[in-house]
């Protein structure tokens, strides 16, 4: 029960930090089709961070949000590096490392949570497949 609930709330956070992350960059992007890019994953972030909240509430838990300083740090890292470059290649590549990290940390947290229900674990599954998949959208514009 406990090793869910930890899953469920990194899940969320995960799927948070990809929300607040492409948020921001819609102020940014100027290209269309890496705007169409962005909203289709965030749109894949948001189901994932509905089905979180929806599952948690179900046991009776609430979502643990983002710390602020976590979303201060993203919005200063995208603004610095978006400062001076802001092509479909810079935004792209910003946006691969941060699910490359979303990758390798999904990854590591599904082995530790193995013992976990096979829904959270489906969920868990379901955030790797969109972050590897978002990873494979994004190097065409790289």
């Amino acid at each position: 029960m406990k090793s869910n609930i930890k899953l469920l709330h990194y899940i969320h956070q995960n799927a948070q930090m990809g929300l607040i992350a492409i948020e921001q960059l819609f102020g940014i992007v100027e290209e269309d089709h890496l705007k169409k890019v962005l909203q289709s994953q965030n749109e894949e972030y948001k189901k994932i961070y509905d089905e979180c909240e929806k599952r948690l509430g179900e046991k009776g838990k609430e979502a643990k949000e983002t710390s602020p300083f976590t979303k201060i740090f993203s919005y200063i890292t995208i603004n610095i590096n978006t400062l001076t470059d802001k092509s479909p290649s810079r935004i792209s590549e910003l946006m691969i490392r941060g699910s490359t990290m979303g990758v390798i940390d999904i990854t590591k947290k599904i082995k530790e949570y193995n013992g976990a229900d096979k829904e959270i674990l489906n969920l868990a599954d379901q955030l790797l497949k969109a972050e590897q998949s978002n990873i494979d959208e994004l190097k065409n514009f790289l």
